[in-house]
Formats: C-alpha cells, sequence, structure tokens
C-alpha cells in the first residue's frame, strides 16, 4: 500500500482541498453560521502551510505534558517512549492509567512510528498497484489501533485522553479545562478561535488535530533511516546473515513473512512499510499477566470485540486484530496485542513452531495433551490463520529451524531506524 504523499496528508489533516490547478486551499468544510474561525477560513498555500507548521508545534507540546491527564502525571510520551520508537519503554505487557495511575489496560501499547502510510478502514480492500488485479479482496483492512475501530490521529487521540484506564479525562469539558489551563492556551485560541475553550467538543477536535500534526512529523515518525531502507537504496550492505534472514522472511516455503510484512519497494518506489495492515488471527498464548484475563469468560476479540462493537456481529472476524509494521520492532520489549512474549526471538519462534510444537507455547491439559489457541473461544478457533508458516501438523518439522529464526531476528534488527539504533547498526556508506 501506498503512502499517500505529504503534501495530500497535510492537506487532509488540516480538514483542506488543493484543486488540480494549483489554486490557494479551501476549507473542505464550512461553518455553518456566524463569522468564520480561524481554522475554517480560506488559507493561501502558504498559510497553510504555515498553519501546519504552528499545528505541528502545539501538538509537540500536548504529546508531552502530563497536565492534559486526570493524573497530572501521564502524558502521551508515557506510555509512547520517542527512544522506544514512540512505543512503550517498560516491558509490562499493558500500562497503567487512571486518576490514580492503578488501572490497567487491556492490549499492549503500539508504536506511533509509520502510522503516516495506514488507509482507513474498509471490510474489502482492493490492492491493485502491486497484484495488478482489482478483483483480489483482501477483507478487513486498515484504521487505527489494534482493531482499526477509528481512522487517523485526530481520532486515535480522543482514545487514550478519554479512556478510564489510561489518561481519564471524564469527558470533552474536564480535557478542556485542563486545555484552558495550559501554557500554550493562548496558541489554541489563536489557531482555532477566541471562543474555543467555550465549544468543548471543538477544543477535544483541536486538541487531536494538534497531536495529529506532530505525529505527521517525517524526521520524528517516518524518518525511512533504517539499515536496510540503506541497503534499498544500494547505500549500504547487510551481513551474510542479515541476508540469510531476508531470504527466510521473503520465502513462502519459509517463513513467509513478507505476505504481510511487505519488504520490497512498491510500485512508485516508496518504501516498504513492513505491513499490508490487514487483520489475522494469530493466536497467541493468552497472557495471564494482563488482569483482564483473570477472568475466564473474557476475551479480547479484536475486530469484533470487545472494544470496537460495530463488527461483533460478523463472528469470522473474531480474533482478528490488524498486522503492525515490523519496522523498530527490536526495540519492543512486548510482542503482539497481548504482550506475551518479551524477547524478538521467541516471536519469531512462535510463528516457526506454533503449530509443530503447541504445547511448548499454550501448556498442556491434565491428560498431557498440548492446549491450542488458549485464548480464544473455542467458536473463533476456525478463525485461526494456517498459512505458511503455520498449518503444520504437530511434532512435524517447523518451518525454520533454531539457526534460521536467529538468522531471521538478525534481519529484523536492520529495521531500526538510525536515530535509534546502536551506533554499530548505523547506516553504512
Amino acid at each position: 500500500m501506498t503512502p499517500q504523499p505529504l503534501r495530500l496528508r497535510l492537506a487532509a489533516l488540516l480538514g483542506l482541498t488543493l484543486t488540480a490547478f494549483g489554486a490557494p486551499f479551501l476549507p473542505a468544510l464550512v461553518q455553518a453560521g456566524g463569522p468564520p474561525r480561524p481554522d475554517a477560513a480560506p488559507m493561501s498555500r502558504v498559510q497553510a502551510f504555515a498553519r501546519a507548521d504552528a499545528l505541528r508545534a502545539l501538538g509537540q507540546e500536548m504529546f508531552f505534558d502530563p497536565s492534559l491527564s486526570a493524573s497530572g502525571r501521564q502524558a502521551c510520551s508515557t506510555c509512547h517512549d520517542p527512544a522506544h520508537a514512540f512505543g512503550p519503554a517498560s516491558a509490562d505487557p499493558v500500562m497503567m492509567g487512571g486518576p490514580a495511575l492503578d488501572r490497567p489496560g487491556v492490549r499492549a501499547v503500539p508504536s506511533l512510528r509509520y502510522l503516516q502510510a495506514v488507509p482507513p478502514f474498509t471490510q474489502h480492500y482492493f490492492e491493485s498497484d502491486d497484484e495488478a488485479d482489482e478483483s483480489v479482496d483482501n477483507g478487513p483492512t486498515g484504521g487505527l489501533t489494534w482493531d482499526g475501530r477509528v481512522d487517523g490521529g485526530a481520532a486515535q487521540s480522543a482514545i487514550p485522553l478519554l479512556s478510564p484506564f489510561e489518561m481519564a479525562n471524564a469527558d470533552a469539558a474536564s480535557l478542556t479545562r485542563s486545555l484552558a489551563a495550559a501554557p500554550y492556551a493562548p496558541e489554541l485560541k489563536r489557531l482555532f478561535g477566541g471562543d474555543i475553550f467555550e465549544r468543548p467538543e471543538d477544543a477535544l477536535h483541536a486538541a487531536g488535530k494538534a497531536l495529529a500534526a506532530f505525529e505527521q512529523n517525517p524526521a520524528e515518525f517516518y524518518p525511512y533511516s533504517s539499515r536496510y531502507d540503506a541497503y534499498l537504496a544500494g547505500k549500504g550492505d547487510l551481513t551474510d546473515q542479515e541476508k540469510r534472514g531476508l531470504a527466510l522472511f521473503q520465502a513462502e516455503d519459509k517463513g513467509n513473512c513478507s505476505s504481510c510484512h511487505v519488504s520490497e519497494r512498491a510500485n512508485d518506489g516508496e518504501p516498504p512499510q513492513f505491513s499490508d495492515f490487514g487483520f489475522l488471527a494469530i493466536a497467541p498464548p493468552r497472557n495471564e499477566a494482563i488482569p483482564a484475563n483473570r477472568d475466564p469468560h473474557y476475551f479480547d476479540l479484536g475486530l469484533c470485540g470487545p472494544y470496537r462493537t460495530d463488527l461483533k456481529d460478523h463472528t469470522d472476524y473474531c480474533g482478528l486484530f490488524r498486522t503492525p509494521s515490523l519496522r523498530n520492532v527490536a526495540l519492543r520489549t512486548s510482542f503482539f496485542h497481548n504482550g506475551v512474549f518479551h524477547s524478538l526471538r521467541d516471536a519469531v519462534a512462535f510463528y516457526a513452531t506454533r503449530d509443530t510444537d503447541p504445547g511448548r507455547w499454550y501448556g498442556h491439559k491434565a491428560d498431557g495433551t498440548a492446549r491450542t489457541y488458549d485464548d480464544l473461544p473455542e467458536a473463533a478457533r476456525a478463525n485461526v490463520n494456517q498459512e505458511p508458516p503455520f498449518g503444520r501438523k504437530p511434532g512435524g518439522a517447523p518451518a525454520l529451524s533454531e539457526s534460521e529464526i536467529d538468522d531471521v531476528v538478525a534481519f529484523l534488527k536492520t529495521l531500526t531506524d538510525a536515530d535509534l539504533a546502536p551506533k554499530t547498526d548505523a547506516p553504512r556508506p
């Protein structure tokens, strides 16, 4: 999937359109009644990009501001640490939040890097650029969060701001009071109107637009500066082990990882995103460290609930979660939506041996037989993906040997961006 050009993303972010003939930016949404607000007035090209810069700067201040949480101690950056590709620094499977920072979350915190390329959610995605066949329906695709229930950074930001187990603002009015007391309140008024704090829902949306603008900063959020990017550009090389890992990653009869985690440039030359943004049921083991899982009747079913409710009747979607990008995956300390694994090697080994050695991952029943897919109810287990490297018989040969697992891990470490990589892993000339 090809990411939109930056200019189009900025225009969409600002709620603006640009004609094919280079006319000035015009508001896509016109305010009904009353004088136009600063965010609704027509703008020239220069003004529109100046506004985008101002929104980025404002969003950056908000991102690191703990006063926007009910506890006064939790900022966006608390869970989305810049030093960890805007993912969690902690190895805990879920983060703590709420007014007293004592309420556990329910899913592992994802990275915010490389979300600019995620398309809006659709149940029927037809990818024609690479497959050259518009009849191929790739099924549910896109959207942000593990279950794709929102599109765009502005809508996504409202989730943690209002979630009772995250930043825990009771409602838009509560958040607005914090925004009005913040040192950047005058800038919010300048950009969104002097009465912005009298309109709580609009203030919530304004905060979301600013945060989304910050998350569209290429240098911070999609630099494409890894050693693998340098290799693709002919400006660096990989070690022999890393090349073996790449071959295994792409081979359909081995890792077959690139079938979902796309590793080749797009037809237009855009760097690979290492995700097709589709949804799969991988069935990682149940994570007993998540407090919600202490209830044996509780199951996180991803696309069909419980946090996404519009698709709850699609039983064929139960257990499906969106495929994350593998960029900067070596910086993570918890893997999959439930954070059940704490090493990259274990995550790769799970793919290779889930079905050949299920007892290793799911444990055993009282009669000694291996459990399978223990974090899904029986009715949803038919949805579990069986395409390679999965689908092999118990006791059979795994898709990858131990040394091949090491090779794939070595390759995945080349996906760390240069600003986050150890000096020895910096792009090579």
